[in-house]
């Protein structure tokens, strides 16, 4: 699918304004928490900030709906731009409340508050930019002020050596977007997105540098989203406050799915591009699934959660399936935004499972029937949409994705059978089939909303998706028949490992950036993840 663009349309500068609004109130509660103000006044300039952006979000995005669309002043407003910003503003408001009582008591509660305001305002800046060089600047910013967070408790090694990681990658990261600014500029004589965007639709063939420069928008969104073998930072931050994790997982780390998506035009023509993604984006969704389950913290298991959603993600947009892409950034941020401030009770809710009765072993009896009736209900629910709206639904990809899900009920079918006796499989059956309706509808409403006509995909591309998670399911349904058969107990110690690719990342980059100070001698384990040696590593040791 490829973005259907507008004519250029020039915004008045009160609109403008009101585009790059909720980026000011923020940036001004930032100089609120300065040290010339207490800290009751920074708080209040946080919320008044954070409730100010969320209304002016949630009035723009009615706007928007409405048909308000444009750009000027290096400002843009379309519909994409208003969810995003909307959603961006909801977390934010909801982190800020949290964040005060959370950290109450705490010496260091202005500089919180004042790198908090800045990481929004730069995100808001992201989403709100018509140029490629502001987005790219914003989007450093965004670093650079979450890295003041994510060393917050700058005396716990752990948090300096994870929050160095990062560091490292986001700079990877911004010199693809350095090049980006210049490939586009030399492609298209200018940096305002929508003309650059309004050039390459209408361009029998892209030139070189555009094509190049796209590439490096998907690697940059890799690197951003914490794909491997870049993914360790994600997975060790656990340090920081609780906040700050849960704005990470739900509002900064998928900022590469949003811009895939403002670049969708670009992206659909440079075929390099949508396999890299899909490559990636696939390998990491898998592996990540694979060792989410070896994990017992609940905080490192939603961290692996959203690598691996992020993975999944990236997949959506190699496959051109751009308005699913944006159905899963926004149900994911506010998804892991409650899971990262509700962890608390998420522990205790998984330490009284822990004492309860053991359920049934599953047998492959029960996998293949829950997989049978998944699939069975995609199919159903995509054949009923097909025939609704068969311009929309026809794309191979879209039906991938679908069967994907159609697995993902499997687990939710196996355990729920028991419990409803003889009436389970109608039962059951009536609730994948709800699911994946849903799944198609959303696919519908969102592709009207995006204004994103169905194109062709790489068949190619599409094929290996469905080879990949068949194969990953497959591999989870040994692990679950059978974990303590001879396969298994030596797939566990590399998939608790990471496949160990972590250790090789961190050889390389340490020997060239070293971390600050003697962090890195003390950090000798982080959460999910190792600074040891591959040879000392425990599950290394396991799987010799």
């Amino acid at each position: 699918m490829t973005l259907q663009l507008f004519s250029p349309v020039t915004l008045p500068l009160a609109q403008a304004i009101w585009v790059l609004a909720p980026a000011l109130a923020t940036a001004t509660a930032a100089l609120l928490a300065s040290p010339r103000h207490d800290t009751a006044t920074a708080w209040r300039a946080a919320r008044w900030a954070t409730g100010a952006a969320l209304g002016l979000a949630a009035a723009l995005l009615v706007a928007a709906a409405l048909g308000l669309h444009g750009a000027a002043y290096g400002q843009r407003v379309d519909r994409l731009g208003a969810a995003m910003l909307l959603l961006v503003a909801f977390v934010g408001w909801v982190i800020v409340r949290y964040s005060q009582r959370y950290l109450q008591g705490e010496s260091r509660e202005r500089h919180y508050v004042r790198w908090l305001m800045t990481t929004l305002a730069s995100v808001f800046v992201v989403v709100a930019t018509n140029n490629v060089l502001g987005l790219a600047l914003a989007w450093m910013g965004t670093s650079l002020a979450l890295h003041q967070l994510l060393t917050f408790f700058g005396e716990r090694p752990a948090a300096v050596v994870a929050a160095h990681k990062k560091f490292i990658v986001a700079r990877l990261a911004d010199l693809c977007m350095a090049g980006t600014v210049c490939l586009l500029y030399q492609a298209f004589g200018t940096l305002q997105i929508d003309q650059i965007l309004l050039m390459a639709t209408h361009s029998p063939a892209l030139p070189l540098s555009a094509r190049i420069a796209t590439a490096l928008i998907a690697c940059t969104a890799l690197l951003k989203c914490a794909q491997l073998p870049f993914h360790g930072w994600l997975i060790q931050v656990m340090e920081a406050p609780t906040p700050v994790s849960a704005l990470l997982h739900a509002g900064i780390v998928n900022l590469g799915g949003f811009v895939l998506i403002r670049f969708a035009p670009l992206v659909s023509q440079v075929p390099a591009s949508q396999v890299l993604l899909v490559l990636a984006g696939a390998a990491t969704a898998s592996l990540a699934a694979l060792v989410m389950t070896t994990r017992i913290s609940v905080k490192v298991m939603l961290a692996w959660s959203t690598c691996a959603q992020m993975g999944f993600m990236l997949v959506e947009c190699g496959l051109g399936a751009w308005d699913m892409a944006l159905v899963h950034l926004l149900a994911h941020s506010l998804y892991k935004a409650h899971s990262f401030l509700g962890s608390g009770g998420t522990v205790q809710t998984s330490s009284v499972a822990k004492l309860s009765p053991r359920a049934a072993a599953p047998s492959w009896a029960g996998i293949g029937a829950g997989a049978l009736v998944g699939l069975g209900m995609v199919l159903a629910a995509g054949v009923l949409w097909t025939a609704l709206t068969p311009a929309l639904v026809a794309a191979p990809a879209i039906w991938v994705l679908a069967g994907v899900v159609g697995l993902a009920l499997t687990p939710l079918i196996r355990v729920q059978a028991p419990r409803l006796g003889g009436f389970w499989l109608p039962a059951l059956a009536l609730a994948a089939f709800g699911i994946t309706l849903i799944y198609f509808a959303l696919h519908v409403l969102f592709g009207i909303w995006l204004q994103s006509p169905a194109t062709s995909t790489i068949t190619g591309l599409w094929v290996m998706v469905a080879i990949i998670f068949a194969a990953l399911f497959a591999v989870q349904s040994l692990v679950t028949v059978a974990p303590r058969s001879q396969l298994a107990q030596r797939l566990y110690p590399w998939f608790y490992g990471g496949l160990f690719l972590d250790e090789t990342f961190n050889g390389i980059a340490f020997r060239l950036w070293p971390p600050p100070g003697p962090a890195v001698t003390k950090a000798s384990s982080l959460p999910g993840g190792n600074f040891m040696p591959l040879t000392s590593h425990p599950a290394a040791g396991a799987s010799q």
